[in-house]
């Protein structure tokens, strides 16, 4: 039976709401999934659709999943099934459970990741990651059951952090921990910059092999990509603009949400790439770029140990931050459809990821897991959302939702771009992914 509703928790600043949004979009996808796509994809081949996938998805994903959340007081269960019943076709709500599934899903196989990160972190402060080879110790990682207690202690870490609530636990732990990130992050961007041989990793990054840019796989895995980097998936967003006040202008949070995401992004790869070629390794390697070639560039550096700590620590910082709005969704969506306790749905959401993330900790299932539901479940979550806002809702009602605390009148160009372009583009992505994406 469901349990009396409790009192919706809330932001308590803007200020807050735009450093939680910055976390959930800063994390693995920029230092992992992005240096290691760029490097697949001809380096600037790659940045220049996925600059203009977040530029895009910025003005109409990001934003309209904010409003979408806080128009409803709700997240993306609680919202479909309003709009559904609202529009006479109470079954479309059920559509719902789709970037619920989806947001849990892909927190799982990040959850693997950010087990990694942990270990690297211990690694590097008894200075174990410099005396085995990084190729070794990454193999021993990276295997089935390879990693299980630091991905246990990684998960007990962030949902310690969750079941103390929003404003408390995420809001607080944001505003400390990406101010970190970012700070270190620029320190080891510039070490790496004296690095011999890094100029041919900014030549890759920034000059285009324009042959790439005529493959179809790289426009999809830019987008999605950009959908993942931006939590655009109809789940994390939602809930978080949910718990956001009217007064807040959501257009210009999605500005700043995207602007520091790409800085992230771009901050990753003026790490990796550049020290790739440093050592003379391969850019096309793939996911173990962070965990091959950091390694390498750490042990070249005066106080090997304190710097490598710094950076896997900031990276730690910036992995849970995401992790805590992926798994949001899903807790979220017990609190709301069941009335749960909050320590109640973040138990019964910590004891599911467990169990089911224990079983593709290999490195290469947990890279096939997390593509399948990147490309093809992560878009279709935010079209769903995408079409039940600008298409499902009382015409009016995405308008109305976006210029909720926005002093200045949206433009002539919200329409076109919102209900025609950003859901065709979707629905588009959606169906070169199945077509194109692969898995590999």
């Amino acid at each position: 039976m469901k349990q009396a509703a409790r009192p919706r928790e809330q932001f308590r600043s803007k200020m807050g709401f735009i450093m939680a949004c910055i976390g959930s979009a800063v994390g693995m996808a920029n230092i992992w999934l992005f240096p290691y796509r760029t490097g697949q994809y001809g380096g600037a081949a790659f940045l220049i659709p996925y600059v203009i996938c977040v530029v895009f998805l910025g003005i109409c994903g990001v934003v309209g999943e904010m409003a979408f959340g806080r128009v409803m007081k709700t997240g993306p269960l609680g919202a479909f099934q309003k709009v559904a019943k609202n529009s006479g076709r109470p079954k479309l709500g059920y559509l719902g459970l789709v970037p619920v599934v989806g947001s849990l899903a892909i927190a799982i196989g990040y959850s693997v990741v950010v087990g990694w990160v942990l270990k690297y972190f211990f690694s590097s402060v008894n200075g174990a990651l410099f005396t085995l080879s990084s190729q070794q110790l990454f193999q021993d990682t990276a295997v089935s059951f390879g990693s299980v207690g630091w991905h246990m202690l990684g998960l007990g870490i962030t949902f310690l952090i969750m079941s103390v609530g929003v404003a408390k636990g995420i809001e607080a732990m944001n505003q400390v921990m990406m101010p970190v990130f970012f700070l270190f992050f620029l320190i080891l961007m510039v070490r790496v910059a004296l690095l011999p041989g890094a100029e041919a990793g900014y030549e890759y990054l920034f000059v285009p092999q324009w042959d790439f840019l005529k493959q179809p796989k790289t426009w999809v895995y830019a987008l999605g990509q950009a959908f993942f980097s931006l939590s655009v998936a109809g789940s994390g967003t939602v809930v978080y603009g949910s718990y956001l006040s009217d007064d807040v202008d959501v257009v210009s949070c999605a500005k700043r949400v995207a602007f520091f995401d790409t800085c992230a992004a771009l901050l990753s790869g003026l790490v990796v790439i550049p020290a790739v070629f440093a050592f003379q390794l391969d850019v096309a390697s793939g996911p173990p770029l962070l965990f091959i070639t950091l390694p390498n560039v750490f042990g070249q550096m005066p106080f090997s140990r304190l710097f490598a700590a710094i950076f896997f620590l900031a990276a730690f910082f910036a992995a849970i931050t995401s992790l805590m709005n992926l798994f949001e969704t899903p807790i979220e969506a017990l609190q709301s459809a069941f009335g749960f306790h909050r320590r109640k749905a973040v138990l019964i959401v910590a004891l599911i990821a467990a169990a089911v993330g224990i079983f593709i900790e290999n490195g290469d299932v947990v890279g096939a897991w997390m593509d399948v539901i990147s490309i093809y479940i992560i878009p279709l979550g935010a079209l769903l959302a995408a079409v039940m806002l600008y298409w499902v809702a009382p015409k009016g009602l995405a308008r109305q939702a976006v210029q909720m605390g926005r002093e200045r009148r949206l433009g002539a160009w919200f329409e076109p771009m919102t209900k025609y372009a950003f859901v065709l583009v979707t629905l588009a992505v959606y169906i070169l992914g199945i077509f194109f994406g692969g898995i590999g």
